[in-house]
């Protein structure tokens, strides 16, 4: 590498035959490296245990000169898929309980913000003077914004709550079909 740059230095050569000693040189690296790893993995197999074991040896079978797995079909006893299956419907009900309190604690929440609250309140007088004062008193109240004052980056927050709270809903009907899926299938293979 030396020798080129100082050829560079020089000018001796042109810009085509700098490219091509370069690539030559960038070649005889990767063909050094290649060599050397080659070089490597015989030496390791020559210094290999012929004892070696693994047991991974005896678990495969050379079908077709390619190892294939053994099967594996009785695997679990019979007692074993029902035991799981029951875990299974545990944890799909108790998903569905979980997403059945998110939705009930959302649609609590947005249903306030869905409707606009009556500020109706009911005040007794005694007479018509006290009536009339309580009717003035009450209408210089603040009236709380109707949903076209309604901030932008509310708006679209409320948007997001109520589409995630039909994904929920949605969730919700999936779980609930798949438990019941479940179960029938467990209620019929007793």
């Amino acid at each position: 590498m030396g020798m080129l740059l100082a050829l560079a230095e020089r000018k001796y050569c042109s810009s085509s035959i700098w490219r091509d000693l370069l690539r030559g040189v960038v070649h005889a690296k990767a063909f050094h490296k290649k060599e050397e790893t080659l070089r490597k993995l015989k030496e390791k197999v020559a210094f290999r245990n012929p004892d070696e074991f693994y047991f991974q040896m005896i678990k495969t079978r050379i079908v077709d000169g390619v190892h294939k797995p053994e099967n594996q079909v009785n695997k679990y006893t019979q007692e074993e898929p029902m035991l799981m299956k029951t875990q299974d419907i545990g944890y799909i009900l108790q998903k569905l309980q979980s997403e059945r309190k998110k939705v009930e604690k959302r649609t609590a929440v947005l249903h306030s913000v869905d409707n606009r609250p009556s500020n109706r309140h009911i005040y007794y007088a005694e007479d018509m003077e006290e009536a009339r004062e309580l009717l003035s008193q009450a209408s210089e109240t603040i009236v709380t914004p109707l949903s076209g004052d309604i901030p932008y980056h509310i708006k679209r927050k409320t948007t997001a709550s109520f589409r995630e709270l039909e994904a929920r809903k949605s969730r919700v009907n999936q779980l609930d079909k798949l438990y019941m899926e479940m179960s029938l299938k467990k209620e019929l293979h007793v």
